[in-house]
């Protein structure tokens, strides 16, 4: 157990952080599923707004840190792969 007053501000503060950190995650994952979704159901407007409403909500996260960069591409690159093979 944290001993000082400042390392349980800290304590305090890292869960605050956390648990903002997991709602951003949970909001990234949800409109990664809403992609998906619309391209398992072969939608190809459905998913392609999906798509162009996903790119700047998964840049954002890359920028605060809470996913990682190459992560945040590799994930629009998949995404982006998906919805092109729907218009073919």
């Amino acid at each position: 157990m944290a001993n000082t007053a400042q390392a349980r501000k800290r304590v305090r503060q890292n869960v605050k952080r956390r648990q903002q950190t997991a709602s951003q995650r949970s909001m990234v994952r949800t409109y990664i599923k809403r992609v998906n979704a619309a391209v398992d159901s072969k939608d190809y407007d459905a998913a392609s707004e999906a798509y162009n409403q996903a790119v700047p909500v998964i840049d954002r996260m890359a920028d605060k840190g809470i996913i990682h960069k190459n992560k945040a591409a590799r994930l629009k690159s998949r995404l982006n792969t998906s919805v092109k093979g729907l218009q073919a």
